[in-house]
């Protein structure tokens, strides 16, 4: 259910709460700013009826240079405003993108499986940029526009109630019109704020899949795509502007009526001495600072509207599940974590979807190495997915030591578990800074123990800056099985007892899988490890293989056991051999 314009306000405006001192001395500033403006119209009738009409000149410059004084007053309080505004206006958006980055990286993994990571990032971005305004804006602008009518309104009725009933006139249709426009704008700002995400989206994809457009050629097939995505923009955008350029000049007319029908009715009042020439004057004046501001709730009318749209994004990041809800916040498990892991009857689903998991029972002793082989799309990785709490089960249960990994704080949990993917990531920052990751507080000691057990000293070594060395964006700068070495030795620095490791050589040459082994084997020792074979030689020694198929393990046991039962593994081994037995022959001609 969409929220209302009158809800998303409230719930913006706590935001202000922690700066409400700060809100007050912005405001006081506006009006400090503006009731020296005040002054002028006053002064104006005032030079007109008893200096010129007076014939005293003599008072004119006194006059003049009080009214200057008031101007320089004014601009003093305007300058202490913007700054007050300003400190006001970054600390709230500080405030809220801090607040929608930590629900960001609390959100269970599924919440990012069918979001685009530019669309996010648009969101936290300039989403809050557009929510920010309304914020600050609204409490200055707002706040003052709305003491300046009134005041205003009072000063008219004072000078002159009639012409005042006369002035107020258009104020009908200014009514209808802002009413009319805030029940309709914000469907429009809503498409806008969606294109935009959609154009960052897929703008971001590309930058980080840059090489692959280059090596198939699809340069011209991207232009494309991202002219489809502005286009989509710029229609948007286009609508939001085209109902603004007819609505901010109608309203701004209808203002302008109400000085029309005041000089059409104060004119015979001067003439008839009802009034002075002086008078009439400072009442239009004063009727421009009531229509004024008007206009200027009127844009703010617009903020607010493209605000909303852009709150409904933000907010449906801060009203997402965080990932630990439900779960304790106190307690760990009884420290040394053994490894002792056990699935019992575990199944899981994605988004109520057939099974991905049926079933799942299997115990890892401390210590032993568990090794899942299957064909793609059986199920391996998604299981070791759920020992971390990537993802809930939707039946069964998996403990670490006995407990219920459900019961523990996530925090807790993951600090027991070391993984290293087949991809890699590595962040945009120094080799030092990635390995670190595993132990921020680490020693260089440990450091460097860690990266030669890791086989990766001696390359950082040989890098222009060693291990400060900048990695560039997701590591680019180094290969794969030099970014793999580095994951690897960021688990070994983190020490975990139990180990997660997702194909970790599947994306390299056969003498760097070598390399990348041996750090493995280093990576294991004494520790429960849960193995998803690319190469089912890797897994040979294997404490436990377990088989996967659609979901289900199918087969379990040891490599000689499973090879003498002549079932599914036995013919995953034949046609692994089959595919060695072809790239050594392969590599043979090529010698000859």
């Amino acid at each position: 259910m969409r929220a209302t314009t009158t809800g998303y306000l409230a719930r913006t405006a706590r935001y202000l709460l922690p700066y409400t001192g700060i809100a007050a001395a912005d405001i006081l500033c506006a009006f400090a700013s503006l009731g020296f403006y005040f002054v002028f119209p006053q002064v104006t009738q005032y030079i007109i009826d008893d200096i010129i009409g007076g014939k005293r000149m003599h008072l004119l410059l006194p006059v003049i240079a009080g009214l200057a004084g008031a101007f320089l007053l004014c601009n003093i309080f305007r300058a202490i405003g913007i700054m007050l505004n300003t400190r006001f206006e970054q600390s709230v958006i500080f405030d809220m993108r801090n607040d929608v980055y930590a629900r960001l990286t609390r959100l269970p993994v599924g919440y990012f499986d069918g979001r685009a990571s530019g669309d996010l990032m648009t969101r936290v971005t300039d989403d809050i940029t557009a929510v920010h305004r309304v914020l600050i804006d609204g409490t200055e602008q707002g706040a003052t526009a709305v003491v300046t009518v009134v005041a205003v309104a009072a000063i008219l009725f004072a000078k002159n109630a009639v012409l005042t009933m006369y002035a107020l006139i258009p104020l009908g249709i200014l009514v209808a019109g802002a009413l009319w426009y805030t029940l309709s704008a914000h469907r429009r700002y809503r498409r806008q704020r969606q294109a935009i995400g959609a154009m960052n989206a897929l703008l971001m994809d590309n930058l980080q899949g840059i090489r692959q457009i280059k090596a198939f050629g699809r340069e011209e097939y991207e232009d494309g795509r991202f002219a489809r995505r502005a286009d989509a923009l710029r229609r948007s955008t286009f609508g939001v502007m085209r109902v603004w350029a007819v609505y901010s000049p109608a309203m701004a007319f209808a203002g302008s009526l109400g000085m029309v029908v005041v000089l059409w009715m104060g004119g015979p009042m001067v003439t008839a001495g009802s009034m002075t020439l002086g008078e009439l004057v400072g009442f239009l004046f004063y009727l421009s600072l009531f229509y004024e501001p008007i206009g200027r709730l009127h844009n703010l009318n617009q903020l607010v509207q493209s605000g909303r749209a852009a709150g409904e994004r933000v907010f449906d990041i801060l009203d997402a599940t965080e990932e630990d809800s439900g779960r304790a916040r106190n307690g760990t498990f009884d420290e040394p974590v053994r490894g002792d892991v056990r699935f019992e009857n575990v199944s899981f689903n994605y988004d109520g979807r057939g099974d991905a998991l049926a079933g799942i029972s299997l115990h890892a002793r401390p210590g032993q190495m568990i090794a899942l082989v299957g064909a793609t799309g059986s199920g391996k990785t998604t299981l070791v997915n759920l020992i971390p709490a990537f993802y809930r089960p939707s039946g069964g249960r998996i403990t670490i030591d006995t407990r219920d990994i459900a019961d523990v704080p996530l925090a807790s949990l993951r600090g027991f578990i070391g993984i290293v993917s087949q991809e890699a990531f590595l962040f945009n920052g120094t080799v030092r800074e990635n390995i670190l990751y595993g132990k921020p507080d680490a020693s260089g000691r440990e450091l460097e123990e860690a990266a030669r057990a890791a086989n990766c000293h001696d390359f950082i070594t040989r890098l222009p800056e060693g291990y400060d060395t900048r990695v560039g964006e997701r590591g680019v700068r180094l290969s794969v099985g030099e970014k793999q070495r580095v994951s690897i030795a960021r688990a070994l620095l983190k020490d975990p007892p139990i180990l997660i490791l997702d194909e970790a050589t599947a994306s390299v040459d056969t003498a760097t899988e070598r390399i990348i082994q041996e750090a493995l084997q280093r990576l294991m020792v004494n520790r429960t490890s849960f193995v998803i074979a690319h190469r089912l030689s890797t897994v040979t020694n294997a404490d436990q293989i377990l088989v996967l198929a659609h979901g289900e393990i199918v087969e379990r046991g040891t490599h000689e056991e499973l090879f003498a039962r002549e079932g599914v593994y036995a013919r995953l081994c034949a046609i692994q051999n089959m595919d060695l037995i072809e790239e050594e022959d392969e590599r043979n001609k090529a010698a000859w």
